[in-house]
């Protein structure tokens, strides 16, 4: 089962959403709930990256109805930016004042070992000693794995050397295995204005949407074919079916459409744009930030480069020498290498030009 609800009175188009799900069939009010959104970077949600604070706050708002107590909300910026500052920035700080909600940065949480699929994943304590977790993803693009939307938002929930290294591994299985560790409980999905080109925002797509089920692959596969890709195409998500996490949407889902009158007339494809570099990058294990920071200074300049030879990026190259340009420290070895962990989009636009 599917809820979405449109329009833009967000936090209670949320808790209508809630309200109409089978949330209830799950959900128990001595639980305790931990709730996961998207706060790569801290900004404004306007921008198209992190979950809207009233997203959030609809859902704390229904599971106070319901009677559940204990409310903590968990998250982890990605590397090389502070949580705390997203925290503060994207309004959970005056959101956790209101509802007397701890806010918990999981960057300084400890974390466990744990073994799936020949994969040993380290995954935050906070994120597994929870008795039901509620994923708050933004339905938005991403440079290196086209969709980002409820299995990639657990890849906040594993430390910062763990994400690291999960672009070492190839970044598709392991966040697929990394979503049959932690359960999801349930999962909220943030469809007012993601950006449809690159995950940190700044070129948002208006969309006025929340969708709500149980299901994070039959969600994730639902949107995926909003923005324009076929499942199969999203790498971790097809492994993810593949393993056991979930099943695709079809036909045969039930969907409840709420305030149907307020959809969009608009085309909710993704620009494609990152796939459109993709021949002109060298990548060995890039971090998303690193190699978000290349796709959108490429996409500043036209990808119009001034430059011989592909662009070199990622964790691979530590070591290693080499001519051509290099992004990051992993690149240093390079005859010229922008430096920065992540290095900064203005500065890679000035050596593209």
């Amino acid at each position: 089962m599917l809820v979405i609800n449109y329009g833009r009175e967000i936090t209670k188009n949320t808790y209508d959403a809630l309200t109409a799900s089978d949330i209830s069939d799950y959900l128990d009010a001595e639980f305790s709930v931990s709730l996961k959104p998207n706060l790569v970077v801290p900004g404004p949600a306007s921008n198209g990256a992190v979950t809207h604070p009233e997203v959030t706050e609809g859902v704390i708002q229904f599971l106070k109805d319901f009677g559940v107590k204990r409310i903590k909300i968990i998250e982890s910026s990605w590397v090389g930016d502070s949580t705390k500052c997203a925290f503060k920035y994207c309004g959970y700080e005056e959101i956790g004042r209101k509802y007397d909600i701890p806010l918990i940065d999981l960057k300084s949480d400890s974390y466990t070992t744990l073994k799936h699929s020949g994969y040993d994943i380290k995954v935050c304590d906070e994120a597994l000693n929870t008795d039901f977790l509620i994923n708050l993803p933004v339905l938005k693009a991403h440079c290196q794995t086209r969709l980002t939307c409820c299995l990639k938002n657990l890849k906040g929930c594993i430390p910062d050397s763990e994400k690291r290294r999960f672009h070492t591994l190839g970044i598709h299985k392991p966040v697929a295995v990394l979503n049959a560790l932690i359960k999801t409980g349930y999962c909220v999905v943030d469809g007012i204005c993601g950006d449809l080109t690159f995950e940190e925002g700044g070129n948002p797509v208006e969309s006025n949407r929340i969708i709500v089920g149980r299901d994070p692959v039959l969600v994730d596969s639902y949107c995926a074919e909003l923005i324009g890709y076929r499942p199969d195409a999203i790498e971790h998500l097809s492994y993810a079916k593949k393993i056991g996490v979930g099943k695709y949407y079809s036909n045969d889902v039930k969907i409840v459409e709420l305030n149907s009158e307020n959809k969009p007339v608009i085309d909710m494809r993704t620009t494609n744009t990152a796939d459109r570099y993709r021949n002109m990058i060298n990548d060995d294990a890039a971090c998303s930030a690193c190699y978000s920071s290349l796709v959108y200074a490429l996409h500043r300049v036209g990808g119009r480069a001034n430059i011989s030879g592909k662009i070199n990026i990622g964790q691979g190259f530590k070591g290693k020498t080499g001519k051509g340009l290099g992004i990051g420290v992993c690149t240093q070895g390079f005859s010229n290498c922008i430096m920065g962990c992540p290095p900064k989009a203005t500065e890679i636009v000035e050596a593209l030009r």
